[in-house]
């Protein structure tokens, strides 16, 4: 544990807490001299202890001015979970029921119950790390690999704006897998890819993701968001049609992720409950013990160094009002002799 100062040259002040120590605060007693007096030990204690909280009150003080703090720190906890990668698409169909029309009075989009289940899957987990990432034409990581359930919440609300036509799901696989750090200590490692599919990855980034996903070797689940009606994940080609990525990308995705070596496993959706279940089944899934950092924040020290210096400064207060003004007693006047008359 490490502490820091925010305004070092207030320091500066520090040593005037010694002077209580060197010079007394009492005011000056009338009496001419008290060595005449027996030691009495409970004075005695009591005159240092008055100086020990004045001495206390000046250097509590000073280091309020200072601003203490404790330094942030990462503490090793143990828990049960994982480490998340939430890759959430954020193209136009997104935006759409899943009867595939524009939600219209208390209809829900697929991106909306996208939101509001995973933020019940986050708040049920609260040990795992997230990241999330979103993406239509281009990648974008809306919040790093953290374990602050407050950051990742607010980061999950917001996927449901509205999001472009095209979906480019290879630079966000790949943005996805650079959420994992590097030499981490956590074996269950999870991307959770929530799209509506209608995606083809380019041979090249097939290339590079499949090494990616070896080296970093997470279980990849697919949560398909599928529109009543469309193509599913297992469907063959009808007669005459062909078995493309351009005419069945659904099924190809499937099949590159089945060719990735990796723990796969995809979950067909057509209404919320649906995405509820399957949700249900990754949590239940992914619930394995590991270690993990817990970051702990800068903590501010002010208020306690004030709370000191009031606490010492109270203490002075009441020894002031307890104290007895000594008061020296009129001498009375030598009595004159009486002259005597002249014989």
């Amino acid at each position: 544990m490490s502490f820091g100062i925010a305004s070092p040259l207030a320091l500066f002040l520090l040593p005037l807490a010694l002077a209580p120590l060197l010079f007394s605060p009492l005011r000056p007693s009338p009496i001419s001299s008290v060595a005449a007096a027996p030691r009495d030990a409970l004075s005695t204690f009591i005159a240092w202890a008055l100086r020990l909280f004045a001495s206390l009150a000046i250097g509590a003080s000073t280091l309020a001015i200072a601003g203490p703090f404790r330094e942030g720190r990462a503490i090793q906890r143990y828990g049960e979970g994982a480490e998340i990668s939430i890759l959430v698409d954020r193209s136009a169909s997104m935006n759409e029921t899943f009867a595939g029309r524009t939600p219209a009075g208390g209809e829900e989009s697929k991106a909306s119950a996208a939101k509001r289940i995973m933020t019940d899957f986050i708040d049920r987990r609260a040990h795992d790390l997230f990241g999330v990432t979103a993406f239509s034409t281009s990648p974008i990581m809306v919040m790093p690999m953290t374990d602050h359930r407050a950051a990742v919440r607010a980061a999950i609300q917001a996927i449901d704006r509205p999001g472009l036509g095209y979906t480019n799901i290879g630079r966000g696989l790949a943005m996805a897998l650079s959420q994992f750090p590097a030499g981490g200590e956590i074996e269950s490692r999870v991307i959770l890819l929530v799209s509506d599919g209608a995606a083809v990855i380019d041979p090249r980034i097939q290339d590079q993701l499949r090494a990616d996903f070896c080296k970093i070797r997470p279980n990849l689940y697919w949560l398909f968001l599928r529109t009543r009606g469309s193509k599913g994940i297992s469907d063959q080609p009808d007669a005459g049609e062909l078995d493309t990525p351009q005419a069945l990308p659904e099924r190809h995705l499937d099949l590159f992720f089945k060719s990735l070596g990796v723990g796969y496993r995809a979950f067909e959706a057509e209404g919320p409950a649906a995405v509820a279940d399957a949700i249900a089944e990754i949590d239940r899934l992914e619930r394995r013990p590991f270690r993990y950092a817990e970051r702990i924040p800068r903590k501010d020290l002010t208020d306690q160094s004030l709370v000191v210096a009031a606490l010492a400064t109270s203490a002075l207060m009441v020894a002031k009002f307890a104290e007895t003004r000594l008061k020296q007693s009129a001498r009375a006047p030598a009595p004159r002799r009486a002259a005597r008359s002249a014989a």
